[in-house]
């Protein structure tokens, strides 16, 4: 079965928090979701690669959602196919 790769980039902050909520509470059979800690310096490393300037962040399937240049909401992830069988 085909999968979405959901990764969410994370300080552990509140506002982190409820991003990682708000993916986890949307998300489907089809989305792998995966939060990602910006303290592990592999991680930083590869958010920077992503052009991720701030968290939380959310990437989709290896591409940084639209939503998360202002910060994450509920439209965008799911236009991002966030909760949607593939």
């Amino acid at each position: 079965m085909a999968s979405r790769k959901v990764e969410i980039f994370s300080a552990g902050c509140s506002v982190c928090n409820e991003t990682v909520e708000l993916v986890r509470r949307i998300s489907c059979s089809s989305c792998e979701v995966t939060v990602l800690n910006m303290n592990d310096q592999k991680v930083a490393q590869r958010a920077r690669s992503l052009g991720i300037r701030s968290v939380p962040a959310v990437v989709v399937d290896g591409k940084l959602a639209s939503c998360c240049v202002g910060g994450p909401n509920e439209s965008e992830l799911r236009a991002a196919g966030i909760g949607q069988p593939l």
